[in-house]
């Protein structure tokens, strides 16, 4: 009986939740143009893990779609990022601080392994290879962009870089991903870089500062993610949701 209820109250919990959030999309004066949003909420500024629900907007009202999945976050919590939001607070996000971009985003381009994309997506698509790289050296010109070295130049980062992600790596995680439009138009060095959407370590496992899950869970998403959608990510600590502002 005491199983029974705790079963009950949490699933009323999770309903009360996804209630709540669909109420405040509604009320955020998202512009029309977005269609869809990827939701992304944690307990508190520091968690390592949060929860991804996606909704779709049809008649100027917010549905949820598909199942809420658990999500990996920087090993050191979230801070706000740079993007279509405007900050609540003074707690930003710097380069190399471990922490996920809490704010509003849109995404730029899908990226993995394989010479195609997965089946059903829609956002543009780009294989990583050895000779690729995401630039997170403030002093470089390349900062926060995807700079592949030409074919006739030694492949040799490091003589052009003193610091990158290399988007071909020896494990999984960057296997299947999208690129988050986080720092944009103009980067401004030192606000962070190389954030993405990608598949995690092992479930649970913290990030540098990108958001992960599972490569099933992923997969289903980017096969739901609509550019002509003008899809969003809206990542937060669950009690700075409702005070967002659109910059």
């Amino acid at each position: 009986m005491a199983l029974y209820r705790i079963f009950l109250l949490s699933a009323f919990s999770c309903f009360s939740w996804l209630s709540y959030a669909q109420s405040v999309l509604d009320q955020l004066s998202i512009p029309g143009s977005h269609q869809q949003v990827v939701l992304v909420t944690t307990s508190d500024w520091d968690t390592k893990t949060g929860t991804l629900q996606c909704y779709s907007r049809a008649n100027g009202n917010w549905t949820k779609h598909g199942e809420r999945v658990e999500v990996s976050l920087g090993k050191n919590g979230l801070a706000w990022g740079r993007g279509l939001h405007a900050n609540t607070s003074v707690v930003e996000k710097v380069e190399g601080d471990g922490k996920a971009p809490a704010g509003v985003f849109l995404f730029d381009f899908v990226f993995g392994y394989e010479k195609v994309a997965p089946a059903g997506t829609l956002f543009p698509y780009r294989q990583s290879t050895a000779r690729d790289y995401f630039v997170d050296a403030t002093g470089s010109d390349d900062y926060n962009q995807w700079v592949s070295v030409p074919a006739d130049q030694p492949n040799e980062p490091k003589r052009y870089w003193a610091s990158f992600e290399r988007m071909k790596r020896s494990d999984h995680l960057y296997e299947l991903g999208i690129v988050v439009q986080h720092n944009y138009n103009p980067p401004v060095p030192g606000k962070g870089s190389a954030i993405f959407l990608h598949v995690w370590r092992s479930p649970g496992s913290p990030t540098l500062g990108c958001t992960a899950m599972s490569k099933e869970n992923l997969m289903k998403l980017l096969g739901w993610l609509d550019p002509e959608k003008e899809p969003l990510l809206i990542q937060v600590p669950d009690r700075e949701l409702e005070k967002l502002k659109f910059r």
